[in-house]
């Protein structure tokens, strides 16, 4: 199995409303309109992933397992890498439960996008204070 960390934070403008994809950015502000955020301040982007991990993600066979882990709440989504992944960005990680790929996309075909996101670990996302991880794994 091949893993990395994604260690994010809280702010009071995550909406989590997107129906297509959920996005981690390492901006620390985040106004209304960004609704597919679930998170800022991020430690690390797509360019910034372990490089075992992002050959995996650039396979068309593997399955990705994301763990999104806020306060004592957890919500699992799966999906797909794609030899159509660049994994390029400085920025962002962006999930995406379509089969659009850009520099930001870190896997298709999800089962949840921003607003499947149980609003329990919504709320907690909301609070500046709240420290929370992006667990990603490929066996």
């Amino acid at each position: 199995m091949v893993e990395d960390e994604v260690i994010f934070y809280g702010h009071p403008n995550v909406l989590s409303l997107h129906p297509r994809a959920l996005e981690i950015t390492k901006n620390t502000e985040l106004t209304l309109r960004g609704n597919c955020i679930i998170g800022v301040g991020a430690n690390k982007a797509c360019k910034d992933l372990d490089p075992a991990l992002q050959r995996l993600l650039k396979n068309d066979n593997s399955v990705v397992r994301l763990s999104i882990i806020a306060g004592n709440r957890s919500c699992i989504l799966n999906g797909f890498g794609s030899s159509r992944l660049l994994l390029l960005n400085s920025q962002d990680i962006v999930i995406r439960k379509t089969n659009f790929a850009c520099s930001r996309t870190l896997c298709l075909n999800t089962d949840k996008a921003s607003l499947d996101i149980p609003r329990e670990i919504v709320r907690l996302l909301q609070n500046p204070k709240t420290r929370a991880v992006l667990n990603i794994n490929i066996e």
